[in-house]
């Protein structure tokens, strides 16, 4: 079984055991999130397909922890007025196991 949910503005195809990088902040104490966005799911007969969400789906999965995702580098050069700069960035996300798929 599959499902496809709404994250933080992005569409992800999950299953059960999956890890999946999201950009949320998950309180210190929380170990367990509820995905209410689900726009399809799949996998056994027919696909529900929601419009938009399909009625009643969830998805639930365990935090595992905060990871760090890979660094951009961000350069910015004004040509003929020795100008130029280079900044870093790394992205914060929060890395979870989709554990239930309730359809």
């Amino acid at each position: 079984m599959y499902a496809i949910v709404e994250e933080g503005g992005k569409q992800y195809k999950v299953t059960t055991g999956d890890l999946l990088l999201i950009d949320r902040k998950v309180a210190e104490g929380e170990k367990t999130i509820t995905l209410e966005r689900v726009l399809l799911v799949g996998g056994e007969g027919e696909p529900k397909i929601g419009q938009p969400v399909v009625q009643g789906a969830t998805v639930t999965a365990e935090v595992v922890g905060e990871v760090a995702g890979d660094k951009i580098v961000i350069q910015k050069y004004k040509r003929r007025k020795g100008y130029h700069k280079k900044q870093g960035h790394r992205q914060h996300y929060t890395q979870v196991r989709v554990t239930a798929i309730n359809a």
